[in-house]
């Protein structure tokens, strides 16, 4: 027996001996699976809410309904532009009756005007954008359109310039980057002591200071001309903004001495002067030695042509050597006359104010070309419109009330002025000696 078991035990090693040994590894790999399997807790077959939410697919969200905008044109009306956007009158009527809604009735060309539809196909709100600063949004509610106006404010930003004249003011101004707009303040500010058509020489220099109205970090709009100092042949004018106590608004220098005077040295737009007064002057038409008792302003036919003054027209029509003309009496002892005119904006009669649009440049009459024939008489006698500015009263001053404030709030934009005076013509010196050098 004992030599059985022996003999069982070799063959036993023998067996053993031969085995794959890969074979056992996985034997022995799966013999560990399956002890893991054992001591982990039995899995749950998947419920069926489990199974729903592993196949149902989360839809995208709604995008938000849009807004279909319609601008104002011409000849508009709200009828035209609700069925323009796919609605009724009786829309119109719903939304015009709200609280709010007499706005709508004052549309205007390049406003807009906005519409949203509900689920439905239904007008929920309109909205009316009268500009970027002003916007009435109309919403539907039980008992028909309530009304919400909304209102933004511009932010003023303060601004300075130098102006170096070279051939005219509006170059210089370009050059500058002025607006169109801050030019022709310019010139309406210093009207009463420069024509310039005919007074600025090149060299000539303006600083000012002005504001501009940003809106969302954008230039929205332009401001006012705070102040300027216009250089002309060696003398400089200045002019300060300032709201005196009653609430007016208006230019002096720096002595609180009125920048508008009782007349304009030119009036019209600044162009070029093609004849002065001449009372010898040639004819160009009929070649006759014939008194030139005015100035003639060349410009470009429909230039605005102003009153020289606040006064009465006395006399408007149409003669052969005149074309058309207005005469203006400025009290008992001033009179202007505007000649070849292509349209009278005013009547005889008529009260006008200095500033104001009579008329526009052409060639009716004994013209050659279009331009604008001005004379100026005093006391009936005609004078050199270009002269005549020596004699007349002087402009009124701030009055003494006025002054001690005028003057506090003129101490900062002297400064400023100053400041650009000083570095233009420090520029101006460097850039004379870079040339010299070269």
């Amino acid at each position: 027996m004992l030599g059985l078991a022996v003999v069982g035990c070799v063959l036993l090693v023998v067996a053993l001996g031969d085995s794959d040994p890969v074979a056992v590894a996985e034997s022995e790999v799966d013999g560990a699976d399956a002890l893991d399997a054992a001591a982990a807790p039995p899995q749950q077959p998947p419920t069926a809410a489990a199974e729903l939410v592993a196949t149902v697919e989360v839809a995208p969200e709604p995008e938000p309904p849009t807004w279909h905008e319609e601008q104002v044109r011409s000849g508009d009306n709200l009828s035209l532009i609700f069925a323009r956007a796919g609605f009724t009158d009786r829309d119109v009527y719903e939304v015009s009756r709200a609280d709010g809604g007499r706005g709508l009735r004052k549309i205007y060309p390049g406003q807009t005007i906005a519409f949203l539809m509900d689920g439905e196909g239904q007008l929920d709100r309109v909205r009316h954008t009268e500009s970027p600063l002003r916007w009435t949004e109309f919403s539907r509610s039980e008992g028909g359109f309530n009304s919400v106006v909304t209102e933004r404010e511009t932010e003023l930003r303060q601004q300075s310039a130098t102006l170096r004249i070279d051939s005219s003011l509006f170059l210089a101004g370009q050059r500058a980057g002025l607006s169109n707009r801050i030019i022709m303040d310019l010139a309406d500010i210093f009207g009463g002591v420069i024509d310039f058509a005919l007074d600025p020489r090149v060299g000539d220099t303006i600083e000012l200071v002005f504001e501009e109205q940003w809106l969302d970090d954008r230039k929205y709009a332009d401001g006012d001309v705070v102040a300027a100092a216009f250089t002309n042949r060696g003398q400089t004018y200045d002019a300060f903004r300032f709201t005196d106590s009653q609430g007016d608004v208006s230019y002096y220098n720096r002595d609180g001495v009125s920048m508008r005077k009782a007349f304009l040295k030119a009036p019209l737009d600044f162009t070029r002067v093609s004849s002065n007064f001449n009372p010898n002057r040639l004819h160009p038409i009929h070649k006759t030695r014939r008194p030139h008792r005015g100035t003639d302003y060349a410009a470009p036919r429909g230039t605005p042509v102003y009153a020289a003054g606040d006064g009465r027209v006395i006399e408007a029509g149409y003669t052969r050597p005149n074309g058309n003309y207005i005469f203006i009496q400025h009290g008992e002892t001033y009179r202007t006359h505007y000649l070849h005119l292509h349209k009278r904006h005013v009547k005889n009669g008529q009260r006008v104010t200095q500033g104001e649009i009579i008329g526009t440049v052409g060639s009716t009459g004994s013209a050659t070309g279009p331009h604008l024939h001005y004379e100026f008489l005093v006391n009936g006698v005609h004078r050199n419109p270009r002269q005549v500015h020596k004699t007349l009263p002087k402009a009124k001053s701030l009055p003494d009330s006025e002054l001690p404030r005028f003057r506090s709030q003129v101490q900062v934009p002297l400064q400023q002025l100053a400041a650009l005076e000083r570095d233009n013509r420090l520029a101006m010196g460097q850039t004379a000696g870079s040339t010299g050098g070269e």
